[in-house]
């Protein structure tokens, strides 16, 4: 059934709210309402591309090319495809920020990760008179996204090196489906926020693949509840080989604030890819997890093996 969520741009977000999970928190903990990194500034580093399938029709993506940008010209590249959630397309290019591509694209990151090619591709969506979204992301889009990346790969075969998936909330239900669907294709992938979960002896055949993952998900997500959604396959999930399983009981922004986003619904704490837009680094320069001491960039170079 689609989802119906809210037109984020028509209503302001609610930062007096005072969300459920508020009674957990402890003495020093606050909330915050806002990231602390600057958005929606570098959406112009991306180029726009159209992709065409005879199933899905065309679908729009976005390009950040390292080379173009001040790249040598003469390496390698990991590539990075984000995935973002359920109504982000209608966004547009804004879509970038929401995935959490953007701040991916900066000078800071780029550096940090060795530079990186970011594709980001927008699923046909469109929102209908009842508030529902139609053409979110479900398992028809997997082998056209699979295309995206071989026209990528293939335009830029001298320059693209190991190649990542990553995204949130109905991006990383994808991002688990692309792995599914195209085992042994990816080096990394990152599904973050996702209400769901592969069954077992599909997470041992992904495993196998050699695949580094590191999976995100707050405990107190709102939308996609962690009971409900891993916690029945968290024995499994954390006896796979090079996986992170990043839980941590709180969501924070970069201040080291406690999430919150309210726009007629909480859901601050399904916001992971918030802080994951922030590097997992908090503004204090300190890792959200000491595995991950140099962040998801950090994470990223590793894997690349030029840690």
């Amino acid at each position: 059934m689609p989802a119906v969520l809210p037109d984020f741009y028509k209503i302001q977000q609610d930062k007096t709210s005072v969300p459920e999970w508020a009674k957990y928190m402890t003495e020093g903990e606050f909330i915050s309402y806002s990231v602390s990194y600057h958005a929606k500034t570098l959406l112009d580093l991306f180029d726009e591309y159209t992709y065409n399938s005879p199933d899905i029709g065309d679908m729009t993506y976005y390009l950040y090319d390292p080379i173009k940008h001040g790249g040598d010209p003469h390496k390698k590249y990991p590539v990075l495809m984000w995935l973002h959630g359920t109504s982000n397309a209608l966004d547009g290019v804004n879509c970038i920020m929401c995935c959490g591509a953007e701040q991916y694209a900066s000078e800071k990151y780029q550096q940090e990760m060795g530079g990186a090619y970011i594709i980001v591709p927008l699923a046909n969506e469109k929102r209908l008179e009842s508030g529902e979204i139609q053409g979110s992301w479900n398992k028809n889009y997997s082998p056209v996204l699979k295309g995206i990346y071989d026209k990528v790969i293939t335009e830029h075969r001298e320059n693209t090196g190991k190649k990542f998936v990553m995204g949130a909330s109905s991006g990383g239900y994808m991002t688990w489906h692309l792995l599914e669907d195209h085992p042994g294709f990816f080096e990394g992938a990152m599904p973050i926020s996702s209400g769901y979960i592969p069954d077992s002896d599909s997470l041992d055949m992904i495993s196998k693949s050699g695949i580094h993952l590191l999976i995100a998900h707050g405990r107190y997500d709102e939308l996609a509840g962690f009971d409900e959604c891993v916690a029945p396959s968290l024995e499994k999930l954390e006896s796979l080989d090079n996986c992170i399983c990043f839980f941590p009981k709180w969501v924070y922004n970069g201040d080291g604030g406690i999430a919150s986003v309210h726009y007629g619904i909480e859901m601050g704490q399904h916001c992971m890819i918030n802080w994951v837009q922030s590097n997992l680094i908090f503004d204090n320069g300190s890792p959200a997890d000491e595995r991950l001491p140099k962040g998801v960039t950090g994470w990223i170079r590793s894997v690349c093996g030029s840690d």
